[in-house]
């Protein structure tokens, strides 16, 4: 069933420029959908709930709940550590200032800062991945960074949480675009989830029809 859109929050704007692209994404508040003149009110109907959805699941990915976290990190273990990481908690924490993730090997346990809420999805990935990898490897020896060779935003990552950290301070021993926009391509085309380069932001491409 698909969600009933409440359009008093949502600004939709016509471009005769656009013609083959809808973007969304947040102000504040308020949700703008970006949309070629030639839509007709049916279409314009379609898009706005396609995209808010959109741009809702991407909020979702962003900031999951712990049971999600778990499912998240188990997930990950599956698919870049053949599944040797068996994390049996995965929670957000507000007291690591100076760290962006940790993990308990005893217990198989993971906290993750809740700085990190709000980051793009690739680079939370690489966080649990990273808690993962040390629930195997308590040390950051070479096989270690071996574990993680699968993950292709490693470095990338960690970039991006080093900017994050020199730019607040932070710098220290923690490990380690806003996600904020969708964008639709018309007349077809695959689904392609693209990361932002630094601290800017990332767009999802999303096809139409007509």
């Amino acid at each position: 069933m698909q969600p009933v859109i409440d359009l008093r929050d949502v600004d939709v704007r016509r471009s005769r420029r656009r013609t083959r692209t809808v973007s969304a994404y947040r102000d504040g508040d308020r949700t703008v959908v970006l949309i070629p003149a030639r839509f007709s009110s049916v279409e314009e109907r379609e898009w706005v709930e396609r995209m808010v959805t959109r741009l809702e699941a991407a909020d979702r990915r962003r900031n999951p709940l712990d049971g999600d976290l778990l499912d998240r990190a188990r997930e990950l273990s599956r698919r870049h550590l053949d599944g040797l990481a068996r994390p049996q908690s995965v929670t957000w924490v507000d007291n690591q200032h100076h760290r962006w993730g940790s993990c308990t090997p005893a217990d198989a346990s993971i906290r993750l800062s809740s700085r990190l809420q709000g980051m793009p999805s690739w680079v939370l990935d690489y966080v649990l991945l990273h808690e993962l990898a040390h629930l195997l490897v308590p040390t950051h020896s070479r096989q270690f960074w071996g574990l993680l060779e699968s993950y292709p935003r490693t470095e990338r990552a960690r970039g991006f949480l080093a900017g994050i950290d020199h730019a607040t301070g932070h710098e220290g021993p923690g490990h380690h675009d806003q996600d904020d926009e969708v964008d639709g391509e018309v007349d077809g085309g695959a689904v392609d989830e693209l990361g932002g380069p630094g601290a800017g932001s990332a767009p999802d491409v999303l096809p139409t029809t007509g």
